[in-house]
Formats: C-alpha cells, sequence, structure tokens
C-alpha cells in the first residue's frame, strides 16, 4: 500500500481525475529552473527600469521635494510624483480614497513612496532615488497599539459579534480571570518579490504582467490611475514565487507604476524592489492585542467571555476591516461559549498598512481561543486537552456560534480523540512530565490543540467565479479561471476536475495563464476559495461540454442519452467505444459549439456585519496538531522534536498537494509564533527587514519526526467532488508549537502558574517567561 494510500483510502478510477495524487503541473520546471517568472519574461528593446523613492520619516508634512538631481542623475529618463498621474491618484482596495498611490502634502509611514524614477537599468534607476533632497516637517507619531488606544483613532468601523449576557454570565461565574495576550506580526517573506511589467498597446492600452492573487483588482487599480477604461487594462498572471495574502492588494500600486511610465514613455516598464524596500513598503500580518475576561466553572467549563480584539493597522484601511472581523469570527475556534461579547478595534498607527496574510485574522483569534483554554487548564489543574473537549462545540444548544451560525458540521472532538489515540498524548504527557520532574535545565512540553476554521470570503459578493473551456477538434482542451497559481497547486486541481468530468488523461488538458482578457470581474485568489470557486465554475463548463457531446451523439449515433457514457478517454456509445477525440471531431463537423463559459456563486451564505448575524461560512475544516518540544531553560532556546497532525480536507481533491499545503502551513504558522519577530525603532522604521534581522523557519528548524494525515471524510455540503479548502486551514495548527513551548514552561514552576507566553516565542521571550515562572514559584 502507497503512502497516498495509507492516509487516503479513496482511489480514483481515473488516475488523473480528482482524488489522484498528482505532481504540482509546474514542478519539474520548478526544480529545473525552467518556470518563467515575470523577472525571467525576455526584455524587450528599449525597456525601462522602474525604482521608488521612499520617505525616512514616519509621519511628516512634506515642506519641499527637490528631486533636480534625481533627474540629471545617470541613465535617467523620467521622473514622476502624483502631479504626473493622470487619473486618481487612489489605491485603496475598499475605495475609501485613504491611500495614495504617490504622497503629496503629507507621509504617514517610513518607507511611504514618494515619486518614482525610470531609468535605463535598474542599478540606475535605484541609485537615482536616494538622490532626492526632501524636507519634512516632522509630525507626532503613533507607532504601537498601546499608543493607538490613546488616540482613539481608528482606519475603519469596528465590528461587534453577541450572543447572550456577557455581563451577567462573568459575574455569576465561579471563576473569573482577565488578562492580555500579545500577538506579534508576520512578514510574507515570499521568494517572488512584488514585480510588474508592463508593455503599452495602441490608443489606452496597456498589458500588464503582474505577480497577483488578484488579476480584477490590479486591472480597476491601473484603469483608474491610468484614467482609462477597464477593457483597455489587461492584466496576465501565471505564477507567483509565493503570496500568502501579500499579493492580494500590495501588489496593486507596482502595478501601478509600471503602467504609468509604460504609457508615458511608450516602452515596456519593469519594476521590481529590492528585498529590503519590499519589506519596508509592504504591508505584514497584523500585530494584535486580546483584553479578555473569562467566567469559568471548577470542571473547567466556559460561562461567559469579554474579548476586545485591538489590532495596529497601519496608516491606511486596506483590507484590515475585514481581517479584524475575521479574526473575531475565529475568536471561538472550537469552543462553545454560553455568553459571549467580542469587539474588535482597527487602529490608526504611522506605520505601513497591514494586510492579508494567509488566515486573513482567523489565526490571531484561534490563538486568543486558546489562550482562554489554557488559563483554564491552569487554574483547575485539568490537562488543557480535557478543557478543550469540555468546551466543544455540541448538540442543539451547544452549536451556535457567537455570529449566531449553526454548526452543523462538527467533526472536532472525533477528529481531536483520533489524534489523541493514534499519536499516544496520554502516554507521552506522562512521560514528559516525569522526565521533567529529573530534568533541571532541558525540559520538555506537548500540547495538542483543534482547529475549526470557517471557509468563505465574509464578503458575500466575492463568493463567485467563472471560467472559460476550450475543446479543440484534436479533442485537447484548454481551461482559463480567474484563480491564480502562487506554488498551491489550484491549476493542477482545476484540471483534475475538468479531466474527471471528461473523462480524459490531465496531459489532454492546457492550463493558461490568468487573465482579465478571458475571465472578467474575478474574485482574488484568497480565504482558500480558489479550488472551491473555481473547480466549480470549471466543471459547469465542463458539464456544459458533456452534455453537448452527449445529445450530439445521441442524435447522429440514434440511442438514448442514457447508453452514452463516458469512459477513460473514449465514449460508450451503446455497444460500442469510440475515442473522445473522434467524437469532438465529428461534433465539429456537425456545428457543435466546443468552447464554453461556466460559473459558480457558494450558495446558503448571508452576512448582516450591522446585526452581528447570518451565515458568513458554506462550511468548516477541521484539524488537529499535537506538538512536542524540548525547551533549554538556561537559554530560552528550543527545538521542535515531534508534530503529528489530522487534517479534514474533506474527500481531497490531490492528496499529496494537500498533504503538502498542510506541512508548510503547519511550519509557517509555527514559525510565526516562534521566531519571526517584526520591530520597528522609536522613529517607525522597520529593522527587521532582511533575512539577516528577520528570521523565518529554516531547514533546520523542520520538527525532527513530522507525520501528517488525512481525515478520512467528505464535506456534508456539496462542494467541489466533497473536498475541502487547504490553504488557510492548516496554519493554526501551528498554535500547538506556542502551548507546548508554555506547557514545558510551566514546569519549572511545577505547572501551577499559566505561562502567558505571548507570541512570538522568541528564545528572549521564552527565557523572561522561565524566569517570571521560577519567581511566581518562590513566591508561592
Amino acid at each position: 500500500m502507497s503512502r497516498v494510500e495509507r492516509i487516503f483510502p479513496h482511489a480514483a478510477t481515473l488516475k488523473s481525475g480528482v482524488a489522484a495524487s498528482l505532481p504540482h503541473d509546474s514542478a519539474g520546471r520548478h526544480v529545473t529552473g525552467e518556470a518563467v517568472y515575470i523577472d525571467d519574461m525576455p526584455e524587450p528593446e528599449g525597456m525601462v527600469h522602474v525604482y521608488v523613492g521612499l520617505s525616512q520619516r514616519a509621519h511628516a508634512r512634506l515642506v519641499d521635494v527637490d528631486l533636480s538631481r534625481v533627474r540629471s542623475a545617470p541613465g535617467v529618463l523620467a521622473v514622476f510624483t502624483a502631479a504626473d498621474i493622470p487619473g486618481d491618484n487612489d489605491v485603496s482596495p475598499q475605495h475609501l480614497h485613504d491611500e495614495p498611490l504617490l504622497a503629496t502634502d503629507r507621509v504617514e509611514f517610513a518607507g511611504q513612496p514618494v515619486f518614482i524614477v525610470a531609468a535605463g537599468t535598474r542599478l540606475e534607476a535605484r541609485a537615482a532615488v536616494r538622490l532626492a533632497a526632501i524636507t519634512y516637517d516632522d509630525l507626532p507619531s503613533v507607532l504601537d497599539i498601546d499608543a493607538a488606544k490613546a488616540t482613539g483613532k481608528l482606519v475603519t468601523t469596528p465590528m461587534t459579534l453577541a450572543r447572550g449576557d456577557a455581563a451577567a454570565a462573568l459575574a455569576a461565574a465561579p471563576r473569573r480571570i482577565s488578562a492580555r495576550l500579545q500577538i506579534g506580526g508576520q512578514e510574507h517573506f515570499y521568494l517572488e518579490s512584488q514585480i510588474a511589467y508592463a508593455v503599452p498597446g495602441e490608443e489606452d492600452d496597456v498589458t500588464v504582467y503582474s505577480s497577483t492573487q488578484n488579476p480584477t483588482e490590479v486591472q480597476h487599480m491601473v484603469s483608474v490611475t491610468l484614467g482609462v477604461p477597464a477593457h483597455a487594462v489587461t492584466i496576465e498572471v501565471r505564477r507567483m514565487g509565493g503570496g500568502f495574502g501579500g499579493k492580494e492588494t500590495q501588489c496593486s500600486a507596482f502595478a501601478c507604476y509600471a503602467a504609468l511610465v509604460a504609457k508615458r514613455l511608450k516602452r515596456a516598464a519593469k519594476i521590481r524592489p529590492d528585498r529590503d524596500d519590499d519589506m519596508v513598503m509592504t504591508g505584514k500580518r497584523h500585530d494584535f492585542t486580546m483584553d479578555y475576561d473569562l467566567g469559568f466553572d471548577d470542571d473547567g467549563r466556559i460561562r461567559g467571555v469579554d474579548m476586545t480584539f485591538a489590532a495596529k493597522c497601519g496608516w491606511s484601511a486596506d483590507l484590515s476591516g475585514p481581517v479584524t472581523d475575521r479574526a473575531l469570527f475565529h475568536a471561538d475556534n472550537c469552543y462553545f461559549y454560553p455568553a459571549v461579547r467580542a469587539v474588535s478595534e482597527p487602529l490608526k498607527t504611522n506605520t505601513v498598512s497591514n494586510t492579508a496574510f494567509r488566515g486573513f485574522g482567523g489565526p490571531q483569534g484561534i490563538v486568543g481561543a486558546e489562550r482562554l483554554i489554557e488559563e483554564i487548564a491552569y487554574a483547575t489543574g485539568l490537562d488543557a486537552l480535557d478543557v478543550r473537549k469540555r468546551n466543544f462545540y455540541g448538540k442543539a444548544g451547544r452549536d451556535v456560534t457567537p455570529y449566531h451560525q449553526t454548526v452543523r458540521d462538527n467533526i472536532a472532538l472525533e477528529l481531536v480523540e483520533q489524534l489523541e489515540r493514534d499519536c499516544d498524548y496520554r502516554a507521552r504527557r506522562a512521560a514528559i512530565r516525569a522526565a521533567n520532574a529529573g530534568s533541571p535545565i532541558i525540559k520538555r512540553g506537548i500540547a495538542l490543540t483543534p482547529v475549526k476554521f470557517g471557509i468563505s470570503f465574509t464578503l458575500t459578493s466575492s463568493n463567485q467565479a467563472g471560467a472559460l473551456l476550450l475543446v479543440y477538434t484534436d479533442g485537447s482542451v484548454q481551461i482559463n479561471h480567474g484563480g491564480t497559481e502562487m506554488g498551491q497547486g489550484l491549476y493542477v486541481k482545476v484540471a483534475q476536475v475538468v479531466a474527471e468530468v471528461l473523462q480524459i488523461d490531465i496531459s489532454r488538458i492546457k492550463i493558461t495563464a490568468t487573465t482579465t482578457g478571458k475571465v472578467p470581474n474575478t474574485s482574488p485568489t484568497a480565504a482558500s476559495s480558489g479550488a472551491d470557486l473555481n473547480g466549480k465554475a470549471a466543471e459547469a463548463a465542463a458539464l456544459t461540454i458533456k452534455e453537448r457531446l452527449t445529445t450530439f451523439v445521441a442524435e447522429k449515433w440514434n440511442v438514448r442519452e442514457d447508453e452514452v457514457i463516458f469512459l477513460p478517454n473514449r465514449i460508450r456509445i451503446g455497444q460500442q467505444e469510440v475515442p473522445f477525440a473522434d467524437v469532438v471531431k465529428q461534433a465539429y463537423l456537425a456545428r457543435v459549439q466546443l468552447s464554453a463559459t461556466g460559473f459558480y456563486k457558494t450558495p446558503k451564505i448571508h452576512w448582516d456585519r450591522k446585526a452581528g448575524r447570518g451565515r458568513p461560512f458554506y462550511y468548516f475544516a477541521y484539524g488537529a496538531a499535537c506538538t512536542e518540544v524540548a525547551v533549554d531553560t538556561l537559554t530560552g532556546e528550543y527545538r521542535i522534536e515531534r508534530v503529528d497532525i489530522l487534517h479534514d480536507c474533506g474527500r481531497s481533491l490531490n492528496p499529496i498537494l494537500d498533504i503538502g499545503q498542510i506541512e508548510g502551513a503547519y511550519v509557517q504558522g509555527a514559525g510565526w509564533l516562534t521566531t519571526e519577530e517584526l520591530w520597528w525603532d522609536g522613529k517607525g522604521r522597520l529593522r527587521t527587514h532582511a533575512p539577516s534581522t528577520y528570521k523565518i523557519p529554516a531547514f533546520s528548524d523542520r520538527p525532527r519526526i513530522f507525520n501528517v494525515a488525512l481525515y478520512d471524510g467528505q464535506n456534508r455540503e456539496e462542494s467541489i467532488f466533497r473536498s475541502k479548502a487547504v490553504g488557510e486551514p492548516p496554519l493554526p495548527l501551528g498554535v500547538s508549537a506556542l502551548h507546548a513551548i508554555s506547557d514545558a514552561v510551566a514546569s519549572v514552576a511545577d505547572y501551577r502558574h499559566c505561562p502567558r507566553l505571548d507570541a512570538p516565542a522568541t528564545p528572549e521571550r521564552v527565557l523572561d517567561t522561565v524566569d517570571r515562572m521560577r519567581a511566581a514559584a518562590a513566591k508561592a
């Protein structure tokens, strides 16, 4: 039995269709270097390079911007300021007009774009921007959450979720704890930086090759910047070298810069910032604090919760509204709160505007939920896993979320108990506690944490997708849709859907670049919805072709339609079998249309943000991870020894790709909560702006033992072939690493005190927490 068969017992009859473990469509080209990214595209004669001049102040008036030395620098062809923008000087994704493409009279964060330079080479453009002489009149700057709270300034409207009387429940609870949790941000650190390459066309036309998760949004921004209709702008993206949300909105400005230069100079133009400038200019995962008031009883059951999630949003709204909303949506994780109040505070700061990041606020909410469980476990002396299980959503009366959606597909308890058995959690926990009693320096810890993750865009209108399917007379097929490929395997999954419907080998299907010239008005590839939405749209297009061919064959061969059966690469017609390509050729000669569009919109969902009620999610994806760590209590350093994961992908479209996504998501989530620390100095300048100072997990940081299995089940909702999304839901599995470290730290005080270990749990923070635990133990 193969590894895939062991972890996913279902098998597809068509080996290239759904449920087959096929490699990523570009895997070979990735390894050999033949996969073409934007910076690999041949540069035409006369192409110019663009670079951005950035603010050196966090908050200041622009008294004078002297660009004379920039204009006279070697190789410079043109310099652009806000006055040179023919359309609107605005790239705010929610159309709040709070984010100018280029600063005008003031700057609001260190790194804000002020002007752009076009030169013959990238080095010339990069050198020229540093010659600007800008005079600033400094203004007071707000750089952190506490300072922002004092000002009371928000970037968008906050949200409140409430069910029951939280104040009364807290007052009546036998036990009550109030405290604060701090959660750090995270840099996307995609391998391919932000990049755009624009080619001018006739009249208003321009084609932009953009590393974007959101081609339609980029199309709109470029058209608005240039002051031309959307039909004049074509955005194309074949692949990205990673995105993780960082290329949902923040890519737009780079496309606009390239297009602006290309149209003005009538020459192709490309912009690719250095890694340092990319990190300074672009937003991150939001920092949060959670102030919580928690009521519970001696058995560890929650009675009431009041939570306020304050987010460091940056200088403009970007996507902070929906990000902070989603933090509240996931602040319950798998747990039923009998009475709850949750409030968001999207705070304005003079830092780069934070943005979408894999999980979109959901992971921060889940970290908050798990802190509540940890508090109860240490206060009562119960195993944290038992506290979790006692508070899981259950039957009627314990199945309604804080946003009033009924949880109908709850498999959390079954999944967690299966992992608990499979990883031998109880015996290992007992062994770890015994070992810690005799080990004064190296302490081990273990934690098993669950995940419940809602799937759908909370902006209901984004839950739609289109596809275009073309069948050629030789039986080959081309599929195009609005989803973008950033390494996650979306293209091959959608091709598998088409292969399954038409029963043809995937080698007969051409996966084309995503372009606004084929499928218009697409949603971003985000919210884990890429395969759900685009797979369904492609399925609809393929079913249309299949129905047309079925009708044609029944008429031509004089059989009933139920006697037309699609088999692998052939069609059974009554008692005979005809190759698929031959049937297609006959259909063409009979003037049967061999192209089709497909469209899909997610059913059942609705959301009233003002009322805090609705069904924002079509379904939930579940998972659980058990992490074991070893911590050096003299240095605060730690090592992840073992990880066991059981994750719910429904009936996986491609098990081997989903396993890869789960593995990568865990490491990225654990990295966010442990080693990845963003640090700004007192002048608002990002100092962790390169690999030398910002530490993502390296190969040596991987778990020594890494076991991943897929839960054997299917989606109860009619998703694409009953699969479930896998992009974002596995990332919060990394929360178990934070809690395993916390468990190890707690051992120095004989597990009598909650460590309240904030994130990221860097060695410095771990060591500080160890010292605090020892002091608490001594005081007791």
